[in-house]
């Protein structure tokens, strides 16, 4: 079993907490510094807590959203906030983030009373549960042992932890259907806001998604061949969960051509309850080969 770090986890709390700029402008930095671009899931997760900062007791149901440019994580983000409807039941509002006065990501997020009404889900995989997988450090040591290029995607990624259902498709990169299911939570105890859970959910949707497209072609996102990026990202919350417990990610990519690759997501708690579902589209390009230095 892993030791668990919440020390890392109130590092991701304190990039959310955006320094207001006034007049529905906010302000934050970067969790990872060291990356050469700024983390998607990140930016999702900011520009929501500015838009919730201007809405008042209404949950987030979905959000829809552009990455326009990659982020520089060594910069501040600015998020502006229009707000375009407070309804009887539901509140719209639109977040620009932008860096040197350019727009690096637009999204659109709706937010809902919440109501009585018709309820039904699909049913959760049947999968191993958590406890019985490797954890990280052992996850670590395969990977790096056979295909050191994936073990990043394992291990790189605090506060969040993750435990793929199916190590060997990192291990033997022959094609197979593209799908994957994972296990995944923060590393530490969360405050109760169910806000702060939604939130943080977005953040940890991002994260393998797009992967999946590569899961059928036997190849992964640290491919050093590969230019990935994602596109965009929609998110649809359906019931409360919390992310410091144990959430399956049950992902596929049902499409992928024209340089992209389509996937989409259903979050489960442990004990089968539908929390989120999650939609991504990214860019997939054959880097050229490097040219051959002549000494």
């Amino acid at each position: 079993m892993s030791e668990r770090k919440p020390e890392t986890l109130q590092s991701l709390l304190a990039v959310l907490e955006l320094l207001s700029l006034g007049g529905d402008r906010f302000r934050a930095d970067s969790l990872n510094k060291h990356w050469h671009r700024v983390y998607g899931g990140q930016v999702v997760a900011q520009a929501m807590v500015a838009a919730f900062r201007t809405v008042e007791g209404r949950i987030a149901h979905s959000l829809h959203a552009y990455f326009l440019r990659m982020g520089d994580p060594l910069a501040p983000i600015d998020f502006e906030v229009s707000r375009l409807r407070d309804g009887r039941a539901f509140s719209t509002r639109n977040v620009v983030a932008s860096q040197g006065g350019e727009a690096i990501f637009t999204m659109s997020m709706s937010f809902h009373n919440g109501e009585e009404g018709i309820a039904h889900q699909s049913p959760m995989p049947g999968e191993p549960r958590p406890e019985e997988l490797p954890d990280e450090y052992e996850l670590e040591r395969q990977l790096k042992a056979r295909r050191p290029d994936a073990a990043k995607l394992i291990t790189h990624m605090p506060p969040i932890e993750f435990r793929p259902i199916n190590i060997e498709r990192f291990l033997d990169p022959s094609p197979r259907p593209a799908e994957q299911n994972v296990w995944m939570r923060v590393s530490g105890r969360m405050p109760e806001d169910p806000k702060l859970h939604q939130i943080v959910l977005a953040y940890m949707s991002d994260y393998s998604l797009i992967d999946t497209a590569l899961v059928g072609h036997g190849r992964v996102i640290t491919d050093p061949t590969l230019q990935i990026a994602s596109i965009d990202h929609a998110l649809w919350f359906h019931r409360p969960g919390r992310v410091d417990d144990w959430l399956l990610y049950a992902q596929d990519s049902p499409s992928a051509s024209g340089g992209r690759g389509f996937c989409r997501g259903s979050i489960f708690r442990r004990d089968g309850v539908l929390v989120a579902s999650a939609a991504q589209e990214g860019l997939f390009r054959n880097r050229p080969p490097k040219p051959e230095r002549k000494d």
